[in-house]
């Protein structure tokens, strides 16, 4: 049996597919391949950089969805079921609407595949392959699986090695895809498995893509105290609550972390409480100005994630949060459009007061683009909410802005490995804002 494994891209410019020279290793697709069995022949494609062999001979072809590639990957797998070939899908998407992912698959798998892979392939040998595979969350992720890479190899991934200790969050921010998908749990793989795959590795930067590697204080600093003897460096996703713990803060530093994604979200305390972004709750007037100040005292390069577009934004705020992002020089940020993913707490809000665009299916909608408005704002049109959002971006990643930040003393300039750090992706980001900017969905 030969199975492939598809990374679909998320659509074209003009009429060619985008070339993201910025991608990263699917790191889903790499454990998928690792809990395939040893007698399953296996190939992965990577629509972000490569033709996809339609005609090339396979039995299975499964293929990961997120909501940004449901209109690729659904394309995708209709092109290899009309050549004859079942077609498996699974990923955050197929958790948040799984019914619509099941029109244009022959399988779909719900949840997080570990507890039903081998159960579908098996099946799949047995000519009874289900519709689809319900999963009970396992409560150890992962759990003695080792990512395969041989897969990623000459694809031209960034040199960096994605790895997970965490799945989830505890959190419950109501614009939050994973969230949905977890419950609003955590879930940490045990550390020695952790270790056991960096060690199974080459390389010394590494970026673990859990969505919240702080959520547990103690699970989190059993992890870094694990990690110090290994002289690593590495990166991650944290919540700003985490500073409040200075144990965790120095074990986090000591065991090679170079900086962290932060969710900002906004710099207006009302914001922050119509999200319910708990951990972002300080009570001081001045947002954030002594968290930034921590941070920087631990050395820490910080790329700043705000979201732009709720209903106490309006176009003035939005400019002050881009302000407030060089102003505080940070490493890098993200100045991303308020968006309603399925299922949702904010999807099913402003569903019910008819503010949703393209018919609610944004994700589908041949007339919608890249980082366009996909809501009705309160305070703006959503013409006005795109282009704000994207002169954000647009002005953040300037030339003048990058040198400026590049001067931060206490952590753009700390060492010589995090200047070069900096340098080497500040133009490589700044690069794929205006690639990305207005591209369509899927090919056809």
């Amino acid at each position: 049996m030969k199975l492939t494994l598809i990374k679909p891209n998320i659509g074209r410019r003009e009429h060619s597919l985008y070339v993201d020279e910025a991608r990263m290793e699917p790191l889903q697709l790499g454990i998928l391949a690792a809990l395939t069995p040893d007698d399953v022949e296996v190939v992965m494609y990577d629509d972000r950089m490569e033709q996809i062999p339609y005609d090339e001979h396979t039995d299975l072809v499964a293929i990961t969805v997120e909501t940004f590639t449901a209109r690729r990957a659904y394309e995708i797998s209709e092109e290899f079921m009309r050549r004859g070939v079942r077609t498996v899908m699974g990923g955050m998407h197929a958790k948040l609407i799984p019914d619509e992912v099941s029109e244009h698959c022959d399988c779909v798998i719900v949840g997080d595949a570990e507890p039903v892979w081998k159960t579908m392939i098996s099946d799949f040998k047995a000519g009874s392959l289900k519709k689809r595979y319900d999963v009970v969350q396992p409560e150890c992720p992962q759990l003695n699986v080792i990512t395969r890479r041989d897969i990623f190899e000459g694809k031209g991934y960034l040199p960096i090695t994605l790895l997970q200790f965490s799945r989830g969050c505890s959190h419950k921010c109501s614009f939050c895809a994973s969230s949905v998908y977890f419950g609003a749990r955590h879930f940490c793989r045990p550390v020695e498995d952790v270790v056991a795959e960096i060690r199974a590795q080459k390389r010394k930067l590494l970026f673990f893509v859990d969505d919240n590697i702080v959520c547990s204080h103690s699970k989190a600093k059993e992890l870094f105290r694990a990690l110090i003897p290994l002289k690593i460096h590495w990166v991650s996703q944290g919540s700003i609550d985490m500073l409040a713990d200075r144990e965790l803060m120095t074990l986090m530093v000591k065991s090679g972390c170079l900086g962290l994604v932060i969710g900002f979200e906004s710099i207006s305390p009302d914001c922050i409480e119509q999200m319910n972004k708990n951990t972002n709750k300080n009570g001081s007037s001045h947002m954030y100005k002594s968290e930034i100040e921590q941070l920087r005292s631990w050395g820490l390069q910080t790329w700043a994630a705000f979201t732009v577009g709720h209903d106490g934004d309006t176009p003035e705020t939005i400019k002050a949060t881009c302000d407030f992002a060089i102003k505080n020089k940070f490493t890098f940020a993200a100045f991303n459009i308020l968006m309603p993913y399925p299922n949702t707490p904010l999807y099913e809000k402003l569903e019910k007061e008819g503010r949703l665009l393209y018919g609610g299916k944004w994700w589908l909608d041949e007339n919608y683009r890249f980082n366009y408005a996909s809501i009705v704002p309160e305070n703006m049109t959503p013409d006005e909410l795109t282009e704000i959002s994207f002169e954000c971006r647009a002005r953040f990643n300037s030339p003048g802005s990058i040198f400026t930040r590049a001067l931060e003393p206490h952590t753009n300039l700390r060492t010589p490995y995090r200047f070069f750090t900096y340098l080497i992706y500040n133009p490589l980001f700044r690069k794929e804002v205006f690639k990305k900017q207005g591209m369509k969905f899927g090919l056809k």
